[in-house]
C-alpha cells in the first residue's frame, strides 16, 4: 500500500506537546508524541477513548494550537495560519458526524462544496467512488445512516486531497458496507492519497494499515506494522483443540492448560498449548492423533492478534483526557476547503 517517492514524509510530529486546564487540574493530552507517516501510506492512530488521538488529530488538521513541539503536514506547519491556509486546499477531513443541509440532494451536496476548490474531482467520480451512485438525487434526509457515512467520506475528498484523515470512517456500518468502505480506502492509496484514520475495529487496522501508532494517556506506547506491533511477529503460537472423547488432559502427548477464556460451558472441553516452536509441536500433536484415531475437532493455530497486543498496551486505560470541544460536526463550508 504505501509508497515513499517523495523522500520527505507527508506528516512529521516530535516531542508534540499539549496541556489543557479544568476543574481537576493540569491534563496532558499530548507528552511528547513523535511519528512520521510516509506519503501514499494508511497511518492509523489507535486508543481508547481519552488517550489523545483527537487532540492530535486537531493539531495535525490546524483546529487546535500545540504547546510546543515540531509538525509539518505536507511541508507545512498547520500552526502557521499562512500555512494553515495553503494546507486546507490540499486536505480532506472527514469528522465522525458532518452538518449536512437535509434537504438537499446527494449531488447538490457535492457540487456546492466542490464549488471550494480549484480542481476538484469531477461529482460524477466522487459519487461512484463511494457507492451512492443510485443516490445521487436523493435528499440527504432520505440516507440511511450507513449512506450518510459515505456521503461523508465524499465530501472528504471532492477536493481531490493529497491526504485524508478519516476518523471512525465505518461507525455504524454493516459488515457489508465496511467491507465497502475499506475497498474505497484501498483505492484512494492507489490513487497515491495519504490516509490518517483512527479506528476502534482492529481488524479495520489489520486490513488498511500499513502502520499503527498506540497512544495511551498522551503518549505513544508503540508503532509499527500491525502484523509486527510490539514483537507481535515474535509471540508465541496457540494451539488449540477440543480434548478428544475418552482422552483426559493428561494422557496428551504434551502439556497443555485448559482455554481459560472460552465460555464456561467448554472450558473444561477446549484446551490450549502455546510454544515457540509451533511445526514440530504439530507435527507431534497430530501424529499422535492420527496413530490413536483421535479428532481434533476446532483445531486452530494462532498467534496474538492486533485486538490482543492492543489491549495488553493499553490495559484498561482508565485515565481519560476530556477534550477542549470534542470534535464537532463540519460547518458548511468544509475544514479541507480554501478559505
Amino acid at each position: 500500500m504505501g509508497q515513499t517517492g517523495n523522500s520527505s514524509p507527508a506528516i512529521r510530529v516530535e516531542s508534540l506537546r499539549k496541556t489543557y486546564r479544568n476543574r481537576a487540574g493540569t491534563v496532558e493530552a499530548a507528552r511528547g508524541v513523535s511519528f512520521d507517516v510516509a506519503h501514499g501510506e494508511v497511518f492509523a492512530l489507535l486508543g481508547p477513548n481519552g488517550a489523545g488521538k483527537t487532540t492530535t488529530l486537531e493539531i495535525l488538521e490546524g483546529s487546535l494550537a500545540r504547546d510546543s513541539g515540531t509538525v509539518a503536514v505536507l511541508g507545512l506547519d498547520p500552526g502557521s495560519r499562512a500555512d494553515l491556509n495553503r494546507l486546507r486546499k490540499r486536505v480532506g477531513i472527514v469528522l465522525q458526524e458532518t452538518a449536512v443541509e437535509p434537504y438537499l440532494t446527494v449531488s447538490e451536496v457535492l457540487r456546492r462544496n466542490a464549488a471550494y476548490y480549484s480542481n476538484p474531482r469531477p461529482i460524477e467520480e466522487v459519487i461512484e467512488l463511494v457507492g451512492l451512485a443510485e443516490k445521487a438525487n436523493a435528499r440527504v434526509k432520505t440516507l440511511s445512516g450507513g449512506q450518510q457515512r459515505r456521503l461523508d467520506v465524499a465530501l472528504g475528498l471532492v477536493g481531490r486531497p493529497e491526504l485524508l484523515f478519516l476518523d471512525e470512517p465505518t461507525t455504524g456500518f454493516d459488515p457489508s458496507a465496511r467491507r465497502g468502505a475499506w475497498a474505497l480506502v484501498h483505492g484512494l492509496t492507489r490513487l497515491g492519497t495519504t490516509i490518517v484514520l483512527t479506528t476502534h475495529y482492529m481488524d479495520e487496522a489489520q486490513a488498511l494499515a500499513d502502520r499503527v501508532a498506540v497512544i495511551v494517556g498522551g503518549e505513544i506506547v508503540a508503532q509499527g506494522p500491525p502484523d509486527s506491533l510490539a514483537g507481535r511477529d515474535r509471540a508465541a503460537t496457540r494451539i488449540r483443540f477440543r480434548l478428544p472423547a475418552g482422552v483426559r488432559r493428561e494422557d496428551l502427548p504434551l502439556p497443555a492448560t485448559t482455554a481459560a477464556d472460552a465460555p464456561e460451558d467448554l472450558r473444561d472441553q477446549l484446551v490450549e498449548i502455546d510454544t515457540d516452536d509451533d511445526v514440530p509441536v504439530l507435527h507431534e500433536l497430530t501424529g499422535w492423533a492420527l496413530r490413536g484415531g483421535h479428532d481434533l475437532d476446532a483445531l486452530t493455530v494462532d498467534r496474538p492478534s492486533l485486538e490482543d497486543v492492543y489491549l495488553s498496551l493499553t490495559g484498561s486505560a482508565a485515565t481519560a483526557i476530556p477534550p477542549p470541544g470534542s470534535r464537532q460536526p463540519a460547518a458548511t463550508q468544509p475544514s479541507g476547503a480554501a478559505s
